[in-house]
Formats: structure tokens, C-alpha cells, sequence
């Protein structure tokens, strides 16, 4: 049986970490703010620059998070009469208590050693890149890491994921995307990539199991890790 080399690319939050839903929550509890509101604030903000994802135009990006930011503060204050949330920056509030999925590092760790090309592909803001990198060992885990903002181009753009398996040295059918966005899973299943939708550790864990031991490779094993 031949033998081939998958590449894996791990998203970053919510998958190495809780889910977004759950950080926002505790951002906006933590910034006595109400969620809806925040989210229609971004939606404000958001259109101003023909985006889709509120979090593009910084974490390609377009403007700093700075200006970003005093964006949103202005449009709290003039659409919703709050006042005082002058933030210069998200990311300390964002990862302050913020936990590291440390049972998919554990698979993660298996698959490379394994044989398996280990990645990580993250629309990530600029401000936020010493934050993450304190929550994994990136030598460890990672042979390549690619972030939107280093790259100009982000998840689920086709650019993206064509530069993805540019940096593995394999063709589209041999990578794999785990990430819990549905609409960045499409784009890699467009882009020929086979895509696993992250919504629990222990499934997705299953499927990549699966996948890597369909491989042939010898080193690898598709039991359950032991960590």
C-alpha cells in the first residue's frame, strides 16, 4: 500500500481553545457590555469596509485594532449612549484566563509524530500574536504556522488555503482542515482540501484517527492517545 503524507491544519480559537462564543461572553461580562449590542456595533462598523466577518478588517488587515476599536466606541456612544469604553486593545481582556485545549494539543502532538505534517492556519489579529503563542508550544506542535495578517490573504479565501498546501509541500487532496467555522470548512472542501467541522474534541480527535491511520503510515496508530 503507498504511502502519503497528510497535512493538518489546525485552526486556533475555538478549536485550540473554548469556543468564541464563550470568550465573547466572558469579554462582554468582563466589559459590563450586552452582547447584542456589541454585535450590532460590529455590524456598523463592519459594512464600513465591505466585509463580511467583523474581525477582517483587522486581521488582514485593513485598519489597526486601535482604530478599530475607536470605531466601535463611537458608535456605542452615538447609537447607544455608552460611554467610558476607551480599549486600546482586545487581546489582554480576550486571553486573560483564556484555556488551552490541552486534549487536541495531546492529539495534535500524536499526529505529528505519527509522521503527519502539523500546521496551524488562523485568521489572527497582529496585536494578538505574542498572546496565542504563551498558550502552545509552537515548536513543539507546529511545522508551519500561518496567520492572516503575515499573509495578506485569509480563511476561507482560496488564495489561502492554495498557500497552505504550497507551505506542506503536498497537493489540496492531501490536507486536512480542522476548524469550527462551517464557512471555512466549505472553502477548504472547495478548495479540494478535506475539512473536519471542530464542535467537540473527542469527534473531531475520531475523524482525524481515521483519516491519518488511511494513510498507511507505519508510525502511525489510530488508537486513542494516552495524554
Amino acid at each position: 500500500m503507498s504511502t502519503r503524507r497528510l497535512a493538518v491544519w489546525t485552526d486556533f480559537g475555538g478549536v485550540l481553545t473554548p469556543p468564541i462564543s464563550h470568550t465573547m461572553a466572558a469579554f462582554c461580562a468582563a466589559q459590563n457590555l450586552d452582547q447584542q449590542v456589541l454585535g450590532q456595533a460590529l455590524g456598523k462598523v463592519t459594512a464600513r469596509y465591505g466585509t463580511a466577518d467583523p474581525m477582517e478588517p483587522i486581521d488582514t488587515p485593513l485598519i489597526t485594532e486601535e482604530q478599530w476599536l475607536d470605531e466601535i466606541s463611537a458608535v456605542l456612544a452615538a447609537d447607544h449612549g455608552i460611554t467610558g469604553r476607551k480599549l486600546t486593545t482586545l487581546a489582554d481582556t480576550w486571553f486573560d484566563g483564556r484555556e488551552t485545549n490541552h486534549a487536541w494539543v495531546a492529539e495534535l502532538r500524536k499526529a505529528r509524530e505519527g509522521g503527519a505534517f502539523v500546521g496551524m492556519i488562523s485568521n489572527m489579529v497582529p496585536t494578538w500574536d505574542a498572546h496565542w503563542r504563551r498558550m502552545v508550544d509552537v515548536d513543539e506542535l507546529f511545522e508551519d504556522v500561518l496567520l492572516s495578517f503575515e499573509v495578506g490573504h485569509r480563511k476561507p479565501s482560496p488564495a489561502m488555503f492554495a498557500l497552505a498546501a504550497e507551505r506542506a509541500g503536498v497537493p489540496a487532496a492531501d490536507c486536512v482542515l480542522i476548524d469550527d467555522l462551517a464557512h471555512n470548512v466549505a472553502g477548504a472542501e472547495a478548495a479540494g482540501w478535506t475539512a473536519i467541522h471542530f464542535t467537540d474534541t473527542s469527534t473531531a480527535a475520531e475523524q482525524l484517527g481515521s483519516l491519518l491511520a488511511s494513510t498507511a503510515s507505519p508510525a502511525y496508530s489510530s488508537a486513542p492517545s494516552s495524554t
